[in-house]
């Protein structure tokens, strides 16, 4: 069985008597997956993989039925299992979330970012931790298995391998695939190799060059930016007990140094309270020739530093002394002679800084306004995804703002076709600020919708106020 005659052939056809083969979504040599629909009151979109009834199978469907029990935001769900035949054919099939975006069909349009690969990467941490902890490894990580579902960035399910298991399903040349598996058992290292190449493919379009004859490492291009090139070299030593752990990587990405071979730290810049002992203090050293930083100099630094400040002080004192002493009157008279007219004002003068009678202060709770924006928040779109844009993308994203200007709240009020773009314009949603309008002379909370409108020449957003 072949993935091309899988779609050639079977689509429309129906799994186990009650999944449709809809549409046909990609696949290899080892299984093919659609789209298929679950049943209920609202169809459920749903995606299901069918593969060979291979000497493995059984072991896949145990690993399926255990994977069950598993569950993380960013896990693929394994919604059923089970055997199917089709033409006289065997098969297992494998249903779970339908995904609206997979990183394999992103790469060959453009290379991520820095900061999409960040995105990407900070929630395949926290799946593949989580599996670790579990006693599992992903064992297929890759960009075919890095997916969106309903904006969350997900890792598939149906490869799932138990620590120290024996996959014969690795044994194919494929870089993605750790070059320990081809000798014994899977451990977690091995997703770490895994997502070293994955994280080079994704900034580059291409995995890492290797090869695995010459006993050599992966070459990590120069093109890769920092701390991504540092992370996929310390994921892609051939050697698993050299590459570095899950928790290396989120050093690095937090800006904290990895671990791994740790440079050498700087020499210790001397103190006051570290300078060189003198011959005669060397002499009267208790622990023997080796020398001591000696404390002793800095009382008398103390010391005089005391004393300068008790003379400035007494000085101080004098010199204000001097400045507030009146002088004598030449009359001989003591006590500070009267200034000229010094006469109070008369008291038809008011200060100017109260309000003139004839100009009465209008009460600030008569007064009433709509609010207004203070700042915009454009998306920062790459150029290179500005480019996958045909004709326009539309996003809606409805935020509540509170009595400062602040927004508190934003979610979608038309998600559009693209979830790369909603994250876009979900973000750059929170960043707006306005002036709160005013009701009775007091700020009140409003509501406003941001349309949002993606073209490969730039974006335009056309607010909306919705309330109050």
């Amino acid at each position: 069985m072949d993935a091309v005659s899988i779609r050639g052939e079977w689509v429309g056809r129906i799994i186990d008597g009650r999944f449709p083969l809809l549409e046909w979504l990609g696949g290899s040599s080892t299984g093919g997956v659609f789209r298929t629909e679950l049943d209920g009151s609202a169809p459920q979109r749903a995606a299901i993989k069918l593969m060979p009834g291979s000497a493995w199978a059984e072991d896949r469907l145990a690993a399926w039925s255990s994977a069950t029990s598993l569950w993380h935001p960013h896990l693929m769900r394994i919604l059923h299992f089970g055997r199917a035949e089709i033409d006289e054919t065997k098969l297992v099939y494998i249903v779970t979330d339908f995904a609206e975006e997979v990183l394999a069909q992103i790469i060959p349009e453009r290379a991520l970012s820095a900061d999409e690969t960040r995105q990407m990467l900070d929630p395949v941490l926290d799946a593949l931790h989580y599996l670790h902890g579990k006693g599992y490894i992903h064992g297929h990580l890759k960009p075919a298995n890095i997916m969106v579902v309903d904006d969350q960035v997900k890792l598939s399910s149906e490869g799932l391998l138990r620590v120290d298991s024996v996959a014969p399903e690795l044994l194919v040349n494929d870089v993605h695939i750790a070059p320990e598996t081809a000798d014994g058992p899977v451990a977690r290292p091995a997703d770490i190799w895994s997502l070293g190449v994955t994280l080079v493919e994704t900034l580059t379009q291409e995995p890492p060059i290797w090869d695995a004859a010459a006993d050599g490492e992966p070459i990590v291009p120069p093109s890769v930016p920092e701390p991504f090139a540092s992370i996929a070299r310390e994921c892609l030593h051939p050697d698993p007990s050299r590459r570095c752990t899950l928790k290396d990587i989120k050093a690095a990405l937090e800006g904290r140094q990895m671990p791994i071979a740790p440079p050498a730290p700087p020499p210790p810049q001397p103190s006051l309270g570290d300078q060189p002992i003198s011959s005669p203090q060397r002499a009267l050293n208790s622990r023997g020739d080796k020398p001591v930083p000696s404390k002793i100099p800095l009382l008398p630094l103390i010391i005089g530093f005391i004393l300068l400040v008790a003379i400035i002080i007494a000085l101080g004192m004098r010199s204000q002394k001097t400045r507030t002493d009146p002088a004598e009157p030449a009359t001989g008279q003591q006590g500070i002679p009267t200034p000229p007219d010094s006469k109070p004002p008369p008291e038809s003068e008011a200060p100017a800084s109260l309000p003139s009678p004839a100009s009465p202060v209008v009460p600030s709770m008569n007064r009433s306004s709509k609010g207004e924006i203070l700042s915009r928040s454009l998306p920062d779109v790459p150029h290179q995804a500005s480019n996958t844009i045909h004709g326009t993308v539309g996003v809606a994203v409805r935020v509540s703002v509170d009595t400062t200007g602040s927004v508190t709240q934003a979610e979608f009020a038309s998600h559009g076709p693209s979830a790369y773009f909603a994250r876009l314009a979900l973000e750059s949603a929170r960043n707006w600020k306005f002036k709160a309008p005013q009701q009775d002379g007091r700020a009140v909370s409003s509501a406003w919708v941001l349309h949002y409108a993606f073209r490969r020449d730039g974006v335009d957003v056309r607010p909306e106020k919705s309330g109050p």
